[in-house]
């Protein structure tokens, strides 16, 4: 059998033009099952013809082959197509302040490979730089493109670091540009926080929603809407660092009594309901701002002690809204997939999600 073509080599922007868009994504919800050219054209209100010639496109570009056979209320039975996953990937990482995990991903996202070693934000950056690229390169490239999911500040649509906290030497480089060099394709710069929020909004959570990650520091991700909101300066969700005790211990940002450092002092200390109660306060301020649908916890401390956290978060917030006289906001644990979210950054403009 010959193997399926891959799409390295195919013209991004010809993938992401708005119609093929619409029908690649449609191929792709469809699963295995597939999907029929008239289902097509009904659901994208695209002409008949118009759908035939985007799929005969996907089809000699290998992204779509025939599934079998439908029967039809009427005439000939209906041929189905479907998305065939492995026909590229993407790679997305996380690099976090001592650990890099990065996985490659096929088109429906499910991870095929991953590696993972320890990292040192502190070290110098072309280190960091030879690190992620190495293994990227690993899983055998970077495939249609790269994400890196890293602590902010950030500036997501230029790849430029701003003061991550705790590694005031990062202000100003230029990460995105710098791995575009070493890996020779296609690199998208995000927030760690925002690129687990991405990959949940993908993997099927609706609506409006707050992603909390308390790890070795603390951020939020927003879906709004269903699309991710970073702000006009990718700002939104720097939330372990809104002050609550002003003459709290001191913060890697430079204030004194934010959510992240009375968070992670807890957490050193061993209170770990302390740590989950100060989460709480932190999450009822953004549930109180945003009027949110649901709040999410994750990240690696959150993972070691899932009950906890979500009990003391809950109960913070039920307080709020009894007090209130409302119905609590909902608070669960989820899956810690921001390498995962990472190489949504580079597919989700594929499947025409304009937040990727």
């Amino acid at each position: 059998m010959q193997a399926p073509r891959t799409i390295e080599g195919v013209n991004l922007l010809a993938l992401r033009s708005h119609n093929t868009a619409l029908v690649l994504d449609l191929l792709r919800t469809a699963g295995p099952d597939g999907i029929s050219r008239l289902e097509l054209a009904e659901r994208t209100a695209l002409t008949p013809q118009a759908v035939s010639k985007i799929t005969a496109r996907l089809r000699a570009d290998g992204l779509a082959t025939e599934a079998g056979r439908r029967a039809s209320t009427g005439g000939k039975p209906r041929t189905v197509l479907r998305l065939v996953p492995e026909a590229g990937h993407a790679v997305g990482v996380h690099l976090d302040r001592d650990e890099l995990r990065a996985v490659r991903v096929d088109l429906t996202g499910a991870v095929v490979a991953e590696r993972r070693t320890a990292v040192d934000l502190g070290v110098s950056a072309d280190a960091v730089v030879e690190a992620v690229a190495r293994e990227v390169k690993g899983l055998t490239g970077g495939g249609l493109g790269t994400g890196i999911a890293l602590p902010g500040p950030l500036d997501h649509a230029r790849g430029v670091l701003h003061r991550v906290t705790g590694f005031p030497e990062w202000d100003g480089f230029a990460l995105r540009d710098a791995l575009e060099r070493r890996l020779g394709v296609p690199v998208v710069v995000d927030k760690d926080t925002n690129a687990a929020a991405l990959g949940l909004a993908v993997a099927g959570e609706a609506g409006s929603f707050a992603y909390l990650h308390l790890g070795t520091g603390l951020g939020a991700g927003l879906v709004i809407g269903g699309t991710v909101h970073r702000g006009a300066r990718t700002g939104a969700g720097e939330f372990g660092h809104q002050v609550v005790q002003l003459d709290g211990p001191p913060c890697g940002c430079g204030n004194r009594g934010c959510v992240e450092a009375l968070c992670l002092d807890a957490v050193a200390r061993g209170d770990l309901a302390g740590a989950a109660r100060v989460l709480g306060v932190g999450a009822g301020n953004l549930v109180a701002l945003l009027d949110v649908d649901l709040v999410l916890l994750g990240g690696r401390t959150v993972a070691a002690a899932p009950e906890e956290f979500a009990r003391g978060v809950a109960a913070v917030l039920d307080e709020r809204a009894r007090r209130a006289g409302e119905e609590a906001v909902p608070v669960r644990v989820a899956s810690d997939g921001v390498a995962e979210g990472a190489a949504q950054l580079v597919l989700g403009p594929v499947f025409g999600r304009t937040d990727g």
